[in-house]
């Protein structure tokens, strides 16, 4: 540590040295004689200003030194600011690039959503249209006939019998199915060491009863095109998902996932030209698994688009 004495301090220091040593001068003997001096001696003015002098210079000394200490002092301040805005700034850029990591995860965790939604609403905008075409279908078919009933001047006459068998037909015509896997419950399949058929016991719509919910099997009631959707959805973590879609046992096409992710999701789909009682279900693939919950995941539908 510097040795900081105020201007003060140092020249009542140095008057009271002055004192002693012209004391110890007044009362020393006579170096010749050996005997003591008559009065005490008292050093010239020339003396004096040199003290004075070397005082001043001493003072002026340390007030020097005085002004680089605190120079250093508030150096030694500057550096301490310095060093702790850096060490927010650091911390400030570690909590963004944390907050970024969170946000990038939660993107990307949308963004699957998304592009899952957006698979659905494509699979229901391509029914909703083949719908459309049925319905335009059928209205063209009804105006021919009115129209040849007009072109021949009569009307035409039937039987109750007739009707009633124009009314089944009409209604064989409307055939659509939408089921779950899971009713009001987590349901888990698999893994499993062989294909297994899957049973989809919560139905949301089933006209035309063609869709059994105690087997998982679709039965075709007319013969025409039909289309078939398959959603699936489960637990990820290196795990895998597939299920099938049969055609009276004939393998058409799979809905197939792997992914490390929490969870994930797969669909696919076909359209299919079936006969009078030809089969359709579902089938879990060896070695894989699928979940549902209460929020229905994983969905089997089926629809005729048009008879044939």
């Amino acid at each position: 540590m510097l040795n900081m004495k105020t201007p003060g301090a140092v020249l009542l220091l140095l008057w009271s040295g002055l004192v002693v040593v012209a004391a110890e001068s007044g009362g020393r003997l006579d170096e010749a004689t050996g005997a003591a001096p008559s009065c005490p001696q008292h050093n010239s003015p020339s003396e004096v200003h040199v003290l004075l002098r070397e005082m001043a210079a001493l003072i002026a000394g340390q007030r020097v030194d005085f002004r680089l200490a605190k120079a250093q002092i508030e150096e030694l301040k500057k550096e301490n600011g310095d060093m702790n805005y850096s060490l927010q700034q650091l911390k400030n850029v570690t909590e963004a690039e944390a907050m970024e990591t969170r946000l990038t995860e939660r993107l990307a965790a949308s963004e699957k959503k998304a592009e899952g939604m957006e698979t659905r609403l494509r699979a229901s905008e391509k029914t909703v249209e083949e719908q459309r075409a049925v319905i335009k279908e059928l209205k063209e078919k009804q105006e021919e006939q009115a129209a040849a009933v007009r072109a021949v001047g009569g009307s035409v006459n039937l039987t109750g019998s007739q009707v009633q068998e124009l009314r089944s037909e009409i209604e064989e015509r409307k055939v659509s199915f939408s089921a779950s896997l899971g009713t009001s419950e987590h349901v888990t399949k698999g893994p499993v060491n062989t294909a297994i058929p899957l049973v989809y016991k919560h139905i949301f719509t089933n006209i035309g009863n063609a869709y059994n919910p105690n087997t998982g099997v679709f039965t075709a009631p007319v013969r025409g095109v039909y289309h078939f959707n398959v959603f699936v959805f489960a637990d990820g973590n290196g795990r895998t998902s597939a299920v099938s879609l049969h055609k009276n046992g004939e393998h058409i096409c799979v809905a197939y996932t792997a992914q490390n992710t929490v969870h994930m999701a797969a669909s696919n789909g076909a359209s299919l030209l079936l006969e009078v009682g030809d089969v359709v279900n579902l089938k879990l693939w060896q070695n894989t698994w699928v979940r549902d919950t209460s929020n229905h995941h994983t969905t089997f539908s089926g629809h005729l688009l048009f008879p044939m």
